[in-house]
């Protein structure tokens, strides 16, 4: 399998965290979610997230938030969701916008990498939306399931199964999976991607118009540039 070249261990400035607005029926879900924060921030590692403030995503928000401040939370969130999904004072850095794509995009944009918590279909879309563009070229950020108790085991095992079938190409089975947040980052920091196969046949590089192959880096110079050009009118 032929892949890109990584000089080093990759910098992870944002990691981008996708789980449910719930907090499942077991206190071990919500326990996981700020072990994760917890970690996040020893690692001075800051979070980008779907702007909830119920559920596991509240939980690990205010658990960054605690430990790196506003700065270190960026959530995105889209105007019709914040009825269902914010109770009481957002968390961090916000940005409110009109539709999930946008929404998906931005938060891809702005990550240097993924970990898909347990969640429902919401979480599950995020996260094979980032497969499907990694995929095709659109970016080489490393994508990580936090397997809490095995909650992921059926979604790896139909994984096997479609490649096996032939319906997934074996050199694009590149999710890393762990259940302790250590390894799972280590392991991100050190992920090499495979060169996309179809990369190269695409007249588009990016999604809905936000190019979600940058770094978290390139994303927030984009921003103060924007904002200062903004300021000027």
């Amino acid at each position: 399998m032929a892949q890109q070249q990584q000089d080093g261990p990759r910098e992870l400035r944002k990691l981008c965290v996708f789980c449910g607005a719930s907090p499942g029926n077991d206190p071990a879900y919500m326990a996981a979610a700020k072990q994760l924060g917890e970690y996040l921030v020893s690692e001075r590692i800051g979070l980008v997230y779907g702007g909830g403030t119920v559920g596991l995503m509240g939980e690990i928000a205010r658990t960054v938030q605690a430990g790196l401040g506003d700065d270190g939370v960026l959530g995105v969130i889209p105007e019709a969701l914040t009825p269902r999904e914010v109770s009481g004072s957002l968390i961090g850095r916000t940005t409110i916008v009109k539709d999930m794509h946008t929404r998906k995009a931005l938060m891809a944009q702005h990550a240097d990498g993924f970990i898909a918590l347990p969640g429902g279909f919401g979480t599950l879309e995020e996260l094979m939306e980032v497969v499907t563009w990694q995929q095709l070229g659109f970016h080489t950020k490393p994508i990580a399931l936090l397997n809490l108790r095995g909650f992921f085991d059926p979604l790896t095992a139909f994984v096997d199964h479609a490649v096996k079938e032939g319906f997934i190409r074996p050199q694009n089975m590149n999710l890393i999976v762990s259940e302790d947040p250590a390894d799972l980052v280590a392991r991100m920091r050190a992920f090499t991607p495979p060169v996309s196969l179809v990369a190269s046949m695409l007249s588009a590089k990016e999604p809905v118009g936000v190019d979600v192959g940058m770094s978290s880096a390139q994303a927030e110079a984009g921003d103060r540039a924007a904002e200062a050009e903004a300021a000027k009118h």
